[in-house]
């Protein structure tokens, strides 16, 4: 009996020019049929220089494949159904946020359709095989802003905390605080988000490139997630001292953002340089063997020609989920007449105490109106969406209570408490809001959906993306209200606005039923 060799034979591609064709020729009509998805990509790419990287990623990705040639060369391509079901898996994912305009949750399904595409085409054997470059293009979609306010607070509290153990006395509200020196926020482009979004990048192509051992890749991985966090904390920081020793001369304008950049160099310069003493990339990366050898046999033809019929059926799939969507967005607008609430409970019309307007848009229907009752004022304003459509969402990320730099108004303070309205329990979104003119509001704010009260953003999107796909009522309430403070009588405005809340509450439940129709 003679010994197996070492290495399995590599014979002629010939074998891999059909399914290698079809399986571009399916990811093109794919990315063709979802193209407002791959469409949606692209402009985030355009504007944005965090995710201006995302132009490469597909590049990229073709590029580790192709450093692979010899080892696929070897693998039978072979259809694989089993690929079917996380095309449909991936395909109702992409419905649901599609019906919830997520444009980020739809680009992920997006992705992993084409993925299931490969899997379904050229079967899990090539998968394996090709697994880091296929899931790199994950990196395309622009995600991570949902991180910019953990990470303004993560930069606000180390700044301020350093600033206090220099010994430089510091007041703060929220993300704003103020020094001797000068005042200062940490504002979105403080976040850090920018320096996460290239350190993650590079330093997952980066590990996978110079280290063969997977735990090793995955420490630098966890060390590129990390180190930008604590290192654009200190880039703030050191800004911050810069201007307050210089007398406010430094720091400021463009070399705000140079020291920034400069300094991030610096880290990542670091950061590859000690990873570069465990490098293992003059090591051969270790082969599986794969499950068949390429050759030129009857089992080779058959699997060729099964690939096409596997390539129909991914089309089928996965086109099933645009075309249902479609017809769900080519459904007429309801007639709505206009949004009225009575006042109740002894509140009364009164004139606008405030020059603060919240930042709703799209909605269908709106209410702002200012009541009073024995010398407490409130505002109200009600935004309705009767459904759910791209631009005109009860939650969308373009609704917020102020944009950043208004020159007249800053929010210094949200969050999501639990209050007693009517002696129940709710969590409401409450906000701090401090005027140039001294005004302060304290501001409450909640959505109806389905008759009930949710704040949490990512179940509202659930519950109003699963209504819309059943085909029922995907409509949705924005309640917002708010009443002047000082900081002496805070708990006067939290009782103002939960006895508010629970005499207008019946009123405005009134006014929606009579909007939507019930």
């Amino acid at each position: 009996m003679s010994a197996l060799p070492e290495t399995l034979p590599v014979t002629t591609p010939r074998g891999w020019w059909l399914p290698a064709g079809v399986t571009i020729g399916v990811l093109l009509l794919l990315t063709a049929i979802f193209w407002p998805t791959f469409l949606s990509m692209e402009e985030v790419w355009a504007r944005s220089e965090t995710f201006a990287h995302g132009y490469l990623i597909v590049p990229i990705s073709i590029w580790l494949i192709w450093r692979k040639r010899d080892e696929l060369a070897r693998i039978r391509p072979r259809a694989d159904l089993r690929g079917l079901y996380l095309l449909a898996a991936a395909g109702v994912g992409w419905l649901l946020a599609d019906a919830g305009s997520v444009n980020v949750v739809a680009q992920l399904a997006f992705i992993a359709m084409l993925i299931a595409a490969i899997w379904t085409l050229l079967g899990a054997a090539f998968v394996r095989a090709a697994f880091f470059p296929l899931m790199f293009l994950f990196f395309a979609v622009p995600m991570g802003e949902f991180l910019i306010q953990p990470l303004m607070g993560v930069t606000a509290d180390f700044t301020v905390s350093m600033l206090q153990a220099t010994g430089i006395p510091v007041y703060r509200e929220g993300t704003f605080f103020s020094i001797p020196s000068g005042d200062w926020s940490v504002v979105e482009g403080c976040s850090g988000l920018r320096y996460l979004i290239a350190s993650v990048t590079l330093g997952v192509l980066y590990a996978y490139l110079t280290y063969r051992s997977w735990k090793r890749r995955l420490l630098f991985s966890v060390a590129a997630m990390i180190v930008p966090v604590f290192a654009n904390s200190g880039r703030a920081f050191m800004i911050v001292m810069i201007a307050h020793l210089s007398d406010m001369k430094l720091a400021l304008g463009v070399d705000h953002y140079i020291y920034g950049w400069v300094f991030f160099g610096i880290v990542m310069m670091l950061l590859f340089w000690i990873g570069g003493f465990w490098r293992e990339d003059d090591r051969v990366e270790p082969v599986s063997p794969p499950p068949v050898v390429l050759a030129e046999t009857r089992g080779t033809g058959m699997a060729s020609r099964s690939i096409l019929p596997a390539a129909l059926l991914a089309l089928g799939v996965a086109g099933l989920w645009p075309m249902y969507a479609h017809w769900i967005e080519s459904r007429p607008l309801p007639d709505m007449p206009a949004l009225q609430v009575e006042a109740a409970g002894g509140w009364q019309p009164g004139e606008a105490f405030t020059t603060w307007v919240p930042h709703w848009i799209g909605a269908d229907r709106q209410l702002r109106r200012s009541y009073t009752q024995a010398g407490h004022d409130v505002m109200l304003e009600l935004n309705y969406y009767v459904t759910q459509r791209q631009g005109a969402e009860l939650i969308n990320s373009q609704n917020y209570m102020i944009k950043q730099k208004d020159p007249a108004w800053s929010n210094v303070g949200e969050t999501i408490v639990t209050v007693r309205i009517d002696g129940i329990a709710r969590q409401v979104r409450q906000a701090k809001m401090r005027g140039s003119n001294g005004q302060r509001l304290l501001v409450w704010q909640w959505n109806l959906i389905d008759q009930r009260s949710v704040v949490n953003d990512y179940l509202a999107k659930l519950i109003l993306a699963f209504d819309r796909v059943r085909l029922v009522r995907d409509d949705g309430l924005s309640v917002l209200i708010a009443t002047p403070y000082q900081n002496a009588d805070f708990k006067t405005a939290t009782a103002t606005l939960a006895r508010f809340a629970a005499d207008m509450e019946p009123a405005i439940a009134r006014g929606l039923d009579q909007v939507d129709g019930q």
